[in-house]
């Protein structure tokens, strides 16, 4: 691989700043209010305590979920493609590679501990955008070892915007229950509407089951809708508390 990119990839191995003057700028679910998908960036370098906290939290949803996701760091041939500019795509110099073992449920489990890493990166005064197409996955796919795939990667920076809200299914479109649901269940819903999908095609579904307390989680078919669902079901954790409800068992899921 490139030097400066393998250099860059093991930045959170190689990190000696502590994280704890980097205190969150807001709480999760703040946090998933502001998020907007940003596309362009400046050139200011992540550094210090933001980095420091950023590797901590990559280094926990790694090890809770079983991935390898990667920092990379002031490498800018990963998004110089004509797909990133076909997407729109500026000045992204630092980006995370969202890798794992390959298995049945690897992409649930990269959307949900990948958004959980977008979540925290923005409550570090940082912006992201998921990629699946528009990059160039020949350049990151080097950073996966044998028996590993490149699922995503994540656009990662000091935005040059804040992004802004995108049009959104209404909960009903997404979600199911039998009365009037409890209003946990409705707060998980409407923070799955703020969600990140592919094509913003919002293709999961939560039901309520008879007994009050558990929720199926399903997606439609269609393009990187398993990743999809990940993400979605990470915020309506975050909606709705983890304390709520418990997830079907459906197998192969993240938590259900």
């Amino acid at each position: 691989m490139p030097g400066r990119a393998h250099e860059n990839a093991a930045a959170c191995e190689d990190r000696t700043t502590p994280s704890g003057g980097a205190l969150p700028l807001c709480t999760v679910e703040e946090a998933m209010e502001r998020r907007h998908s940003v596309r362009s960036f400046t050139g200011q370098r992540i550094e210090g305590p933001v980095l420091a906290a950023l590797c901590d939290e990559l280094d926990a949803c790694n090890r809770e979920g079983g991935l390898r996701m990667q920092v990379v760091l002031d490498e800018p041939r990963a998004f110089s493609s004509m797909l990133a500019r076909y997407g729109k795509f500026a000045n992204v110099r630092n980006y995370v590679a969202i890798i794992g073992k390959t298995a049945d449920n690897l992409d649930e489990r990269a959307g949900y501990y990948g958004e959980r890493l977008v979540l925290a990166a923005q409550a570090l005064g940082l912006n992201t955008c998921w990629a699946a197409l528009t990059f160039s996955k020949r350049q990151v796919r080097r950073l996966a070892g044998p028996e590993e795939r490149l699922v995503c990667a994540l656009a990662l920076g000091y935005g040059a915007t804040q992004g802004r809200p995108r049009k959104s299914k209404a909960p009903e479109d997404v979600s199911r229950a039998a009365g009037k649901p409890p209003e946990w269940f409705e707060r998980g819903v409407r923070a799955a509407l703020l969600a990140p999908t592919a094509l913003n095609q919002q293709k999961f579904r939560f039901e309520l089951l008879l007994d009050g307390k558990t929720v199926r989680a399903q997606t439609l078919s269609g393009a990187y809708t398993a990743v999809d669902l990940g993400i979605a079901k990470y915020h309506f954790e975050v909606g709705a508390g983890t304390e709520s409800f418990a997830w079907a068992r459906q197998g192969g899921g993240v938590t259900g």
